[in-house]
């Protein structure tokens, strides 16, 4: 159970009081720093589901944690932006992100309950909500421009891009569920 995969989705969960620490921090650095520490978790998620795949080290505890600790930093992350940035062009699409995947955690949870879990199962489409997200994030995150990129328009500009696949797998999500939930099985 606690192999290297699952120990790299554990330090993506200790890594989250260490990153609002970092966020707040009244340092010069603390924007690279909570970008740093965001982007760091980004790629242990890519590494961990990687190792475990390639060693053949997949489990239950980590198909169950490794969703639970992105959500988790993603949710803080968005979180965290709105308060230091409090205006409807930043909460709506985390709203939009983080409401998703409450409802779409749910549906599968649902769905497993009644043995439907393979209809709600992570698509292709995930991938690419996933990269802009992150990209978005790390962006936003980081705030300063980089060289002539201006870090905040991109990463507003990715932002939207990830809450509408957002959105759209949601669809995907319930569309493929909706049989299942309007035949009324399982509740």
């Amino acid at each position: 159970m606690l192999n290297l995969p699952n120990l790299l989705t554990l330090l993506r969960i200790a890594l989250i009081p260490v990153f609002v620490v970092v966020f707040y921090a009244p340092m010069k650095w603390a924007h690279l720093a909570s970008a740093a520490i965001f982007g760091l978790a980004a790629v242990t998620d890519w590494v961990d589901g990687y190792l475990a795949r390639r060693w053949s080290q997949t489990s239950a505890f980590g198909a169950f944690l490794d969703p639970v600790a992105d959500k988790l930093m993603v949710a803080v992350a968005l979180v965290l932006l709105v308060q230091v940035n409090p205006t409807p062009i930043l909460a709506i699409p985390a709203a939009i992100i983080i409401g998703r995947e409450i409802a779409v955690s749910a549906l599968r949870e649902w769905m497993a309950e009644i043995g439907e879990r393979a209809q709600v199962a992570v698509s292709a489409l995930g991938k690419f909500k996933t990269t802009a997200q992150m990209a978005a994030l790390l962006l936003l995150l980081y705030r300063d421009p980089i060289g002539d990129l201006p870090t905040m328009t991109v990463g507003y500009v990715l932002l939207y891009t990830a809450a509408a696949l957002t959105f759209w797998s949601m669809v995907v999500y319930l569309q493929a569920a909706w049989p299942t939930l309007r035949g009324g099985k399982g509740g």
